[in-house]
């Protein structure tokens, strides 16, 4: 179990020596600043923070333990304040959260967390917890962030080739990420955060997320899939037979099955196998072939295998003038996608009059690890002090080094204006109009948000 009290910087320990004598609480926010990746972020993943951190209250051994940790690392501990929470909040930290409706497509500038303290004794409190706060919301944000800019990619080339947008739109990504993360909890949050946007996973952690923290019954789906080692395993010289058990084994009506086909040599699978000596054997299933070639261009490569699948199999045009594969075959790219990528290979498809319904994609890395903090860059910080007069004082920085990292000064507030989220000062806002609602208060959980209200909220 994590000890909270030292799910922190260390130097946040020797915070509580810093304030001035008259702070009786403290309000911090937390943004993604402008940045170079996105505009609009998915605001997701502070409720897991709220189920697994703050609604476990701290106990004497965690004082304890910190304590000691603190001593031994040469940092103060404030024992006295700890105890207070510890016998007066039932060990439950004695702060109130606002916060954006999670699903909620926000322009960055925008608070989507601000933090309170409750009690006038430990106002050090707000931005004690910001390393374990911060990294609860950034990384779900990035990760659901990059996968709607995946989605609003696809969906454009979808609408401009397709006669089925909402139907494919669901499954058109999916998530490989699980083996490249960093740690199990970072599978499941990333991966939940993936299922904002789409239906397809290998990523099982993130389903377990989404129903535990969310209440999703089952937020994704997979389909029986081969990889190098089950292909290799047989031999070169048989491949074909391989190739055919999987056809055999996962057949049915509607159902689909991926097999990675360039263990060997791509080309020579796909003219002489899929499309020779397998061909008639595809055409008489009820299910789906799905063709998975992973190595060479990320762009050329899946492009030819369509090209190919077409010259064995055929299909239609549709009525928006793009050719459609045969329903027998399809294809899957799953490496070397980014947005980037993924652009630049519906771009090609459309080149060659094929219609994105012949192809899915696929991402792993690049889906769930390859993001950071500074990806959109966010920060938590301090914004207004109250005194022993109960009046709230602006606090801010603004480095004349880096004006980018200016911060906002005043409790802050969120309205609609023209359509879009905007900060402005709570003093200046109505309550009804601020969007920034009341989300948890002292060990108490105020709002608890649904997977398909987040889903709903996303698109």
């Amino acid at each position: 179990m994590t000890n909270l009290i030292l799910a922190t910087d260390s130097y946040k320990h020797s915070h509580y020596l810093q304030y001035p004598p008259e702070t009786r609480a403290i309000s911090a926010y937390i943004e993604a600043r402008p940045n170079d990746f996105a505009d609009d972020v998915v605001f997701f993943g502070l409720q897991p923070f709220l189920m697994d951190y703050l609604a476990r209250p701290i106990t004497a051994a965690d004082i304890d333990e910190a304590e000691a940790v603190c001593a031994a690392h040469g940092v103060p501990f404030n024992r006295a304040g700890w105890e207070i929470v510890l016998a007066e909040h039932g060990g439950y930290l004695p702060i109130a959260i606002r916060a954006l409706p999670e699903g909620m497509i926000v322009p960055t500038s925008v608070p989507l967390v601000q933090v309170e303290t409750t009690d006038a004794r430990l106002p050090w409190l707000a931005t004690f917890i910001e390393t374990a706060l911060l990294r609860a919301i950034w990384y779900p944000t990035t990760v659901a962030t990059l996968s709607r800019q995946c989605r609003l990619i696809i969906r454009a080339g979808l609408e401009r080739t397709s006669e089925d947008v909402e139907g494919q739109l669901p499954f058109k990504l999916h998530d490989f990420g699980a083996r490249g993360t960093s740690s199990g909890e970072s599978a499941g949050l990333g991966g939940m955060a993936h299922l904002v946007n789409f239906m397809g996973t290998d990523t099982m952690e993130g389903l377990l997320a989404a129903r535990r923290y969310y209440g999703a019954d089952m937020a994704g789906f997979s389909i029986p899939a081969a990889e190098h080692s089950t292909m290799t395993s047989w031999g070169r010289a048989r491949e074909e037979a391989a190739y055919a058990n999987m056809l055999d084994a996962f057949d049915g009506e509607g159902k689909l099955v991926a097999v990675v086909s360039d263990s060997y040599d791509l080309d020579a699978a796909l003219t002489g196998i899929w499309g020779g000596t397998l061909r008639g054997k595809v055409l008489t299933r009820k299910g789906t072939l799905v063709v998975r070639p992973d190595s060479g261009d990320p762009v050329e490569t899946p492009v030819r295998a369509i090209r190919t699948l077409w010259e064995a199999f055929g299909g239609t045009v549709n009525a928006k003038g793009y050719r459609v594969l045969d329903p027998h075959v399809r294809v899957i790219q799953g490496d070397g996608m980014t947005p980037a990528s993924i652009a630049r290979l519906i771009d090609r498809l459309i080149a060659e009059g094929f219609a994105i319904d012949n192809i899915a994609f696929g991402m792993g890395g690049g889906l769930l690890q390859q993001v950071n903090r500074d990806t959109l860059r966010f920060a938590m910080k301090a914004n207004a002090m109250r005194d022993a007069d109960g009046v709230w004082n602006d606090v801010a920085k603004a480095p004349a080094t880096d004006l980018a990292k200016a911060s906002k000064a005043g409790r802050q507030a969120v309205v609609m204006e023209q359509g879009r989220p905007a900060a402005r000062r709570m003093d200046e806002v109505a309550e009804a109009d601020n969007l920034l609602r009341p989300v948890w208060r002292d060990g108490a959980m105020l709002v608890r948000h649904s997977f398909d209200e987040v889903r709903a909220r996303a698109v």
